[in-house]
């Protein structure tokens, strides 16, 4: 696992762009990328976006699959995650529509839309950089605590705290759906690459959790301990929990020539 400490969330956001960009380049036009919703992913994908727009990051021809969709709520509802993903992700990164996936929380037959989504992932080719925000409870995705480490896309109930944190981009908590359509552990623990992003104090627990605590369950996050090429950016007041605040500021300094990230 990589460790990032940045100064600000707007650094936060440049050297994870920096780091899924120079990933990107090397996989091609094709690249499947992973897509979470949330305030860092969405600063990300600003800054994605500007490397396209400059002609430095070609992706013409890339497919997306978002991690989540509430269940519950209205087609086209502005906080439904396909409205949401199309602002962000798709037109931003001018991606083909028809290439950019998102869990199918409308399904008649829930149960099947689940196992439909994993195949339409593996018919991809799988995902090769998969981005991803962080719960105040640890959750990725919408896994909460207690959410199985090698979980495949289900619906999950959303946990109370889940729902107060999402409850400000609603009119109200009673607002806020109770149950989701997500990616589980073990579809997210296939991506070739992950890069995770937290920023602000409210970040801290999890990030400590999820970076330097025992792998399990109760911080779902955890179990990134255990893939191969996961890159975790956080901002200070989110670095505030780590034991190795120092080490991991240490090693980004020192990192050889061809592992450092020109942004």
């Amino acid at each position: 696992m990589e460790v990032i400490i940045c100064p600000d969330e707007n650094r936060v956001a440049q050297v994870a762009a920096a780091k899924a960009a120079k990933l990107a380049a090397a996989i091609g036009p094709a690249v499947v990328f992973g897509v979470a919703t949330g305030s860092s992913p969405v600063k990300t994908y600003n800054e994605l976006a500007k490397l396209v727009a400059a002609g430095q990051l070609d992706v013409s021809q890339a497919s997306a699959f978002a991690l989540d969709e509430y269940v519950g709520i209205a087609a086209g509802h502005p906080q439904s995650y396909h409205e949401v993903i199309n602002a962000t992700v798709t037109v931003p990164l001018g991606l083909d529509p028809a290439r950019v996936h998102v869990p199918d929380g409308f399904a008649a037959d829930l149960e099947a839309a689940g196992p439909a989504y994993e195949a339409a992932i593996r018919a991809a080719g799988g995902v090769d950089i998969q981005f991803l925000g962080v719960g105040s409870n640890g959750h990725i995705g919408f896994n909460e605590p207690t959410s199985s480490l090698t979980s495949r896309t289900r619906i999950k109930t959303l946990a109370p705290r889940t729902r107060e944190d999402n409850a400000r981009f609603f009119a109200s908590i009673d607002e806020v759906p109770r149950h989701c359509m997500t990616q589980g552990l073990g579809t997210i623990m296939d991506a070739r690459n992950v890069v995770l992003m937290a920023t602000g104090e409210n970040k801290a627990a999890a990030i400590a959790a999820v970076v330097e605590g025992p792998v399990t369950a109760m911080w779902p996050g955890s179990v990134l301990q255990l893939h191969q090429h996961a890159t975790i950016v956080v901002d200070e007041a989110a670095a505030a929990g780590l034991a190795l605040h120092d080490y991991y500021q240490e090693t980004y300094a020192n990192l050889p020539d061809w592992q450092r990230l020109e942004v």
